[in-house]
C-alpha cells in the first residue's frame, strides 16, 4: 500500500511540475547523456532548418525513462539501448510506429598508457595500478551495462568489480578519467572523441557485448512538430554530423 501511495504522490507531483504542454513550434528532446555534444552542436542547425525551437534534456537513459513514466513532457525520447525504449513502449508511453534506430556506437577503454588490443590477455590490473575503473551504473545505465557485459565476456569482471567506480551516466564516468580521478574508464567511442584528455586505449570487440543502438521515438503526447524534427535527425545533414562526433549511422558501418 505504501508503494502504491508513493507512486501516486510521485505522479501527482510530477504532473504539477511537468504537465505543461509544449508550446507551438517547441519540441522537447530527452536524450542519453552520450548524445550531449552532438545534439547541442546540431540544435542551431536544426532550428534554422525547421523553424522549431528545441529544448534538450540529457541524463542517463534510465533516469530519463523514469521521468517520462512519471509525466515529464518529452516529445522525443532517444535511448542509449533498446531495453528502456521497450520499457516505455510496453507502458504505452511512446508511439511504436515512430521508433527508429538513430545511431550506433562502439565501446572503448580510455586512459593513459598507449594503445592495446582488448582481449582476455589484456592486463587491466597493470594499467590500473590500484586505481579505479570508471564506468556508468553497471545495472541501470546502458554504457555501464554494455561495459559489464564486455568484461564478463573477457573473463575480467569478477576480478575488477571491487575497483569499479560507478557514475550516474557515461559522461560522468568520462569526467573521472579526464580529471585524473580514475586511470581507466569504459565509455562510448563518441564520448572519447569529445574529450582530448582521454585517449582511447582500445575498442572492445563487438562480440563481447550486445550491439549498441540508440532507438528514438515520439512519445504519446508529442507535439505535432516533433515528427518533422525526428525525420530531420534521420536525414543526411544530421547523420553526417553524428558520424563526425564518433557515432555510427545506419547503412554506414553501424554494427
Amino acid at each position: 500500500m505504501f508503494l502504491r501511495l508513493f507512486k501516486s504522490l510521485m505522479a501527482l507531483a510530477l504532473s504539477v511540475c511537468f504537465a505543461v504542454p509544449s508550446a507551438a513550434g517547441q519540441v522537447t528532446i530527452f536524450a542519453a547523456a552520450s548524445l550531449k555534444t552532438a545534439l547541442e552542436d546540431l540544435a542551431p542547425v536544426l532550428e534554422n532548418a525547421t523553424g522549431h525551437e528545441l529544448t534538450l534534456s540529457f541524463a542517463g537513459t534510465s533516469a530519463l525513462a523514469r521521468q517520462i513514466e512519471y509525466g515529464a513532457p518529452a516529445d522525443i525520447f532517444i535511448s542509449a539501448n533498446p531495453d528502456w525504449m521497450d520499457y516505455l513502449e510496453a507502458k504505452g508511453l511512446t508511439q511504436p510506429t515512430s521508433r527508429t534506430d538513430l545511431v550506433g556506437n562502439r565501446l572503448v577503454l580510455v586512459g593513459q598508457g598507449g594503445a592495446a588490443d582488448l582481449n582476455n590477455s589484456f592486463d587491466f590490473g597493470a594499467r590500473l595500478r590500484g586505481g579505479r575503473l570508471a564506468m556508468a551504473l553497471v545495472d541501470a545505465v546502458p554504457a555501464g551495462i554494455y561495459g559489464k557485459a564486455a568484461l564478463q565476456s573477457l573473463g575480467k569482471w569478477e576480478a575488477l568489480r571491487p575497483q569499479v567506480a560507478q557514475a550516474d551516466n557515461v559522461r560522468a564516468a568520462l569526467a573521472l578519467v579526464a580529471q585524473g580521478a580514475a586511470p581507466l574508464g569504459i565509455v562510448y567511442e563518441s564520448d572519447a572523441s569529445a574529450e582530448p584528455r582521454t585517449p582511447v586505449i582500445g575498442v572492445f570487440p563487438a562480440d563481447t557485448h550486445p550491439p549498441i543502438r540508440y532507438p528514438a521515438a515520439l512519445t504519446v503526447g508529442a507535439a505535432g512538430d516533433a515528427r518533422e524534427v525526428l525525420d530531420w535527425l534521420m536525414g543526411p545533414v544530421a547523420q553526417d554530423s553524428f558520424r563526425s562526433h564518433g557515432f555510427q549511422v545506419p547503412g554506414q558501418g553501424m554494427q
